[in-house]
């Protein structure tokens, strides 16, 4: 993969993700409630790669969507900064999740119908019609870097794995200050795998941006900084092995 950048922000532009008090309950299909999460607190350092493990069912996607404003705790709160953004209102949260997030989703939430480049720059069209020159060359760099040479092949007719890249490609699209990522190299074999989890690495280091990564994938886990595992006591940060 080219070794271009692609980073257009400062380093340090991350703040401190802090989440306080959070409980998350769900009911199963008799309507009896049970509790999904439950982190009386937890602080991600700005800029930092943490890794998050656990048995499925654990709650890593819950606590990602989350971090994302996707959808608000039971009680408790998380703050970016001293933004408190379980306190914003619907449409404030949704614009902050635009300027500062890009989420990696596990089942990628492709547009099928639209190739490759139209859907690594799908969250420009949130702010405006018509790509610009330099969107659409900031989005080739990222596809080149993704092994993604046919920015016009449509995604209906891509691989699981090319899907799964254009999907990283999209989320760092605009290069954002915290990077949530859901197994994102679930669909990829061992070879590609170890290439997009060090891009995504290095993109996230160039950038100053925090990457909050749920995986399975102990060669990712690896890779970062600090690894924290849920359902397995106190949510606590803890080097990476």
């Amino acid at each position: 993969m080219p070794a271009s950048t692609v980073s257009e922000r400062p380093a340090g532009a991350a703040r401190p993700l802090h989440f306080s008090g959070i409980q998350v309950d769900h009911r199963d299909g008799g309507g009896r409630p049970f509790r999904v999460l439950d982190i009386p607190g937890f602080v991600v350092p700005p800029g930092a790669l943490i890794g998050l493990r656990g048995p499925s069912g654990s709650g890593k996607t819950s606590l990602l969507h989350l971090a994302a404003g996707f959808f608000l705790p039971d009680a408790g709160s998380i703050s970016w900064g001293d933004v408190v953004v379980s306190a914003l209102p619907g449409a404030a949260r949704d614009r902050w999740r635009r300027e500062t997030v890009g989420f990696v989703f596990q089942d990628f939430h492709l547009v099928p119908e639209l190739d490759v480049l139209a859907n690594i720059t799908l969250p420009a069209s949130f702010s405006g019609w018509r790509q610009t020159e330099s969107q659409v060359s900031r989005a080739s760099t990222l596809a080149g870097r993704m092994g993604l040479t046919d920015l016009r092949r449509r995604a209906a007719v891509l691989s699981r794995g090319e899907q799964q890249r254009v999907a990283i490609a999209r989320a760092l699209f605009n290069a954002p200050t915290l990077i949530l990522a859901d197994e994102p190299t679930a669909s990829l074999d061992p070879a590609h795998a170890a290439e997009v989890g060090a891009l995504l690495v290095e993109v996230a280091k160039e950038s100053g941006a925090t990457l909050l990564c749920a995986s399975h994938d102990q060669a990712l886990l690896v890779r970062m900084q600090h690894v924290a595992a849920i359902g397995d006591g106190p949510l606590q940060l803890k080097a990476a092995a």
